[in-house]
């Protein structure tokens, strides 16, 4: 786990206790559903329009990358994207952006010239090797000093022939993206095979392989393999879903408060993991309900401020897990969260954090190679460190609503998907 640093300004995460909400949040657009619309725009035979795009670091990181590499791209949260044709020499930072990291590297494969890559810290220490590995296969030439990680530098010829492929993406389900993204793009295609124990975070597959087909690539899908036809993409005029993820803790202030907390046009079909937050927060004792509005449905949950404990595999929605593990460390029974070891290599060991940290409030957290056994117990202030994870700060946030003077470190690292997390929460809050 890396380290934290008390260098970061504290936040005093606002103290609320066990009275009643009652608002409607919109929550920005999908981070995963915007980076990946954003390559398949880039690679398009034509213009596309993404609405209601999300604007935060991560997305800037990604439209700063494409726009590296030759991509023309205007606009804020409703954003205009040019396809030209991509080209180096260009210098790309990634930052500790997951998608921008393993996304970016097979698109700078199909451009002619010397493209760069580098980032945060932590992201010379997040696993890439599938993807090198694989592009290499494909006759890529890439410079990584013999470590397979950040920095990088590719040199690309112009184009990509493709082929069949197999990789262990047992450590992210982005690995297998990355290579489905360009698929259409390549001469031959690709064919791709994950040969790992295990996949996770499947949804986010589902997701990717939605969005080619919405724009227009053909896609067969076997077990554990899939196979992308070549072919030209075509632009669209595509609205992205709320982030379903980040609806997380603004959910999670009735769960823990009472009343009831309204996010604005949520789908009822969706390949983003965060629904599945209707099914568990379920099980953790809210009531949820799909209302009408003006724009369309929203999606209400009611609380009472009494939270049960569950015992659930989050394998396929691990990124859900510092949620649940907020509201597990508030509950009247023990939780166990299972199945998400893969989260030691997201943008810290995530599971090493929330247990130093909600231990640190007072906190029972045992910690195993793949899972987290919490039993609630009376927590008290103190500072929750975030290790720059924007999961670890919302987490923070929620405990803070009935522990009082708990000091989050470094909210501002929400920006990484949300752009005034603190400023939202708080008028929501207090």
């Amino acid at each position: 786990m890396q380290a934290y640093s008390e260098s970061h300004a504290l936040w005093r995460a606002p103290f609320r206790g066990v009275r009643p909400i009652d608002v409607r949040v919109e929550i920005p657009g999908s981070k995963s559903v915007t980076n990946r619309a954003l390559i398949l725009a880039a690679l398009a035979n034509s213009p596309s329009t993404l609405r209601k795009s999300l604007h935060s670091r991560d997305s800037e990181l990604m439209i700063a990358g494409l726009r590296a590499l030759g991509a023309e791209i205007t606009g804020e949260s409703e954003l205009t994207v040019t396809p030209r044709k991509l080209m180096g020499p260009a210098s790309i930072d990634v930052g500790n952006a997951g998608t921008v990291m393993r996304f970016l590297p097979p698109v700078a494969a199909l451009a002619q010239g010397l493209i760069h890559f580098d980032g945060d810290p932590r992201s010379h220490e997040r696993p890439l090797a599938p993807v090198i590995k694989a592009l290499a296969s494909l006759g890529v030439t890439i410079e990584h000093g013999n470590r397979y990680s950040l920095p990088l530098t590719i040199n690309g010829n112009g184009s990509l022939s493709g082929g069949d492929l197999e990789i262990d993406a047992s450590a992210s389900s982005q690995f297998v993206s990355a290579l489905l993204l360009i698929g259409p793009a390549t001469k031959n295609g690709i064919t791709l095979k994950h040969i790992g124990a295990s996949l996770p975070s499947a949804p986010h597959i589902e997701m990717t392989i939605q969005l080619l087909r919405d724009f227009g690539a053909e896609v067969v899908v076997g077990k554990n393999e899939w196979r992308v036809e070549p072919g030209k993409l075509n632009g669209q005029d595509l609205t992205v879903e709320p982030d379903l993820s980040n609806a997380a803790p603004f959910l999670s202030i009735a769960m823990v408060c009472g009343g009831s907390i309204t996010i604005a046009d949520w789908p009822k079909n969706t390949t983003q993991p965060g629904d599945q937050l209707r099914e568990l927060l379920s099980a953790m004792g809210a009531k949820i309900e799909f209302v009408e509005s003006n724009s369309g449905q929203d999606l209400k949950l009611t609380g009472n401020g009494a939270i049960k404990g569950i015992d659930v595999d989050l394998h396929d929605v691990g990124e859900l897990t510092p949620a649940i593990a907020a509201l597990a460390a508030l509950a009247d029974s023990p939780s166990s969260l299972r199945g998400i070891g893969h989260l030691r290599m997201h943008e810290t060991d995530r599971l090493a954090a929330l247990a130093r940290e909600i231990n640190g409030l007072g906190g029972s957290v045992k910690e195993e190679k793949d899972a987290l056994h919490i039993t609630p117990a009376p927590l008290h202030g103190g500072t929750f460190h975030t290790y720059d994870d924007h999961r670890l700060a919302t987490t923070g946030a929620v405990i803070g609503l009935v522990t009082e003077g708990v000091d989050v470190e470094n909210i501002e690292t929400t920006r990484k998907t949300l752009p005034d997390f603190s400023g939202l929460w708080k008028r929501l809050v207090n």
